[in-house]
């Protein structure tokens, strides 16, 4: 079989058994791309039926000394196994030679967040009555509230919604759901921009569909519109660096830490599937503290 079969059966499985996004196909396809130009460039790629372990080791040192995030490495090298997990069931090879593999951790990086204030900012920066600013707010209000990642956000269906219960029901990774609670202020906006911004979005442009959040052309938004929508709000701000949609996620679970939350509970909102996860999330508290310990502590 050649290796273009072996990936396609590969990534139609994540697709249809496992309810994976376009997007996180797409990194799938990239990790896999990625090792095999590797390969390509170093001695030569002969399938992926001869890969062993030494060329697994080979490849992690090579992302290492090219100073990669170890973030990045991790989810490189977690595509690889995966991959080759489901050619191990499906006997198209033997053995898995990303299954002994061990990552070399240089220490991981705080995820970046916005403080409080800067966040009022950035609401400061969606008021208005037009309906991209409705939408604007509505959207940035959920993301803060709930945590969401990007690529559930534009997933995101009307019914998924409970306005009595003010509770979302968000599909997340690997088919798994959870319900997160949302507050008055994303409540207030999310009606707002569906009485009237959504509304009329959909009607001018003839659409009928379900998704939650549109564009100016009234159909669904994609994660990369997302993702140019925040950095466009953040622009009418006196905030300096882009926004990562991830930073409205760490932003949330970092306040949610800092005004007391239990951290098995912002696990379970942020739809982690281990608690090691979420304890990165107790190192930017700390230093938060640390930073105010040493600003206002007189001696």
């Amino acid at each position: 079989m050649i290796e273009k079969d072996l990936i396609d059966k590969f990534v139609d499985n994540l697709m249809i058994n496992h309810h994976y996004s376009k997007e996180t196909k797409k990194s799938y396809l990239e990790d896999i791309d990625n090792f095999v130009s590797f390969l390509s460039q170093n001695g030569g790629f002969n399938g992926f039926t001869k890969i062993n372990r030494l060329d697994a080791e080979t490849y992690l040192t090579y992302l290492d000394e090219k100073d990669y995030a170890d973030e990045t490495i991790a989810r490189r090298v977690s595509a690889l196994r995966s991959f080759y997990n489901f050619l191990v069931r499906n006997k198209f090879v033997k053995q898995n030679p990303f299954d002994l593999i061990q990552l070399r951790h240089k220490g991981r990086k705080l995820p970046r967040f916005f403080y409080e204030k800067e966040m009022n900012q950035l609401f400061d920066a969606v008021k208005g009555d037009d309906p991209l600013s409705q939408r604007n707010s509505a959207l940035l209000e959920l993301l803060y509230a709930t945590g969401m990642r990007v690529s559930e956000c534009a997933n995101l269906l009307l019914d998924q919604l409970d306005f009595d219960n003010s509770i979302v029901l968000i599909h997340g990774k690997g088919d798994k759901d959870r319900y997160v609670p949302f507050g008055s202020y994303a409540r207030s906006a999310l009606k707002r921009y569906f009485d009237q911004g959504r509304k009329e979005l959909m009607t001018k442009n003839h659409q009928d569909h379900q998704f939650v959040f549109v564009n100016n052309r009234g159909k669904g938004l994609t994660s990369r519109g997302i993702e140019y929508i925040l950095n466009q709000i953040i622009k009418k701000t006196s905030l300096t660096s882009d926004i990562h949609p991830h930073m409205i996620r760490h932003t949330f679970a970092t306040h949610m830490l800092e005004h007391g939350a239990d951290l098995r509970t912002v696990q379970e909102l942020l739809g982690h599937a281990s608690l090691s996860t979420t304890q990165i999330y107790t190192h930017v508290t700390m230093e938060h503290l640390q930073n105010d310990y040493k600003k206002y502590f007189p001696r």
